[in-house]
């Protein structure tokens, strides 16, 4: 098979994605031009470490994986089981990588450990916490099996955090999350290297925003001293989240706020899942066979999973309008 790596999106989901389903499906995938209208053309070292792990767990063959390549060929071998270390390098996203990486490890004939250091709190990346709460609690109900635990955070630019995430074979079966039924925000507000303070006011900021408009939130403080300095928010209620990242001139009042108003968008559209949430699940429902959801937003990056889950499995997506503003997205 032979995939556009500018299509849609463009970037590095298409090439996540593909990975992923051509080692699950064993079909051999050749993908041109990958992040060709990038500033920065080709496979970064997080895209490297992303296809040399899923090589890894399938007993692959790979070429052109390397720095700045547009063109990659995937040959995938048998899917095993076991014990893997992966590096990716100061901070990148440790999230990107379980995205390609998760769906091979659910289909192993044993459980997987992933051992990866990198960067749990990123820009451009789901943050780790919404990964466990939001992404893992969708994907509970259908089935997996998934313990990630968070052993150090790892912010821009030095990175250093450290995830291990345990996956057991499941089979995966069809979900319908057309609705959040969730009354109770919870959230985490953390930071490293920073005075107690800052994940303090990050968490009454965001407290006292959510209760004006009638949420009750469960927010904890988490301080640590790990190698980076950094910290965050990530709110979640049901499938809807909602994040914000410190950084140097960014009141800490300000990062509560910006998680807070982010989830309540989310929650105001009264969809099954938010807007992220909703291209993460496209290829776990094409490998269950079925399933359906409602967001607010049809992202690119939603349309580019559909494209290339397309290519690998049998199925056939649809967009609809659902009315009040919302999308059903169904298979």
């Amino acid at each position: 098979m032979k995939l556009d790596g500018s299509y849609g999106e463009g970037g590095g989901q298409i090439l996540r994605t593909a990975v992923a389903l051509s080692a699950v499906t064993g079909e051999r995938v050749e993908i041109n031009n990958i992040r060709k209208n990038r500033p920065k053309p080709g496979l970064s070292a997080q895209h490297v470490k992303a296809v040399e792990s899923a090589a890894a767990l399938c007993n692959g063959k790979v070429a052109g994986c390397k720095l700045h390549s547009t063109d990659l060929i995937f040959e995938p071998g048998k899917i095993k089981a076991g014990v893997f270390d992966i590096d990716i390098g100061t901070a990148g996203s440790i999230t990107l990588i379980l995205q390609c990486l998760m769906p091979i490890a659910m289909h192993s004939p044993g459980s997987v450990r992933l051992n990866i250091s990198g960067g749990t709190d990123v820009s451009w990346s789901p943050t780790i916490d919404y990964l466990r709460s939001v992404t893992l609690g969708a994907l509970s109900l259908m089935g997996c099996v998934c313990d990630i635990r968070l052993v150090r955070r790892g912010y821009y630019p030095r990175g250093g955090g450290c995830v291990e995430a345990d996956i057991a074979p499941a089979a995966l079966r069809k979900i319908v999350l057309e609705t959040n039924e969730c009354t109770l925000v919870r959230g985490i507000s953390h930071s490293s290297r920073l005075p107690a303070h800052v994940a303090e006011r990050q968490a009454s900021s965001a407290r006292d925003i959510l209760k004006r408009e009638g949420s009750d939130a469960d927010i904890s403080i988490e301080t640590r001293d790990d190698p980076s300095t950094g910290s965050g928010v990530t709110l979640w209620c049901g499938a809807a989240g909602g994040s914000a990242l410190g950084k140097p001139g960014l009141k800490a009042e300000t990062v509560g706020s910006i998680a807070a108003e982010a989830l309540l968008a989310e929650l105001r559209t009264g969809a099954g899942v938010d807007e992220f949430l909703a291209d993460q699940l496209i290829p776990y429902m094409a490998l269950a066979g079925g399933g359906s959801f409602t967001t607010g937003v049809i992202s690119l990056h939603t349309r580019t999973n559909i494209w290339v889950t397309e290519h690998f499995l049998d199925v056939k997506f649809k967009i609809e309008e659902h009315g009040n503003g919302l999308f059903r997205v169904s298979v």
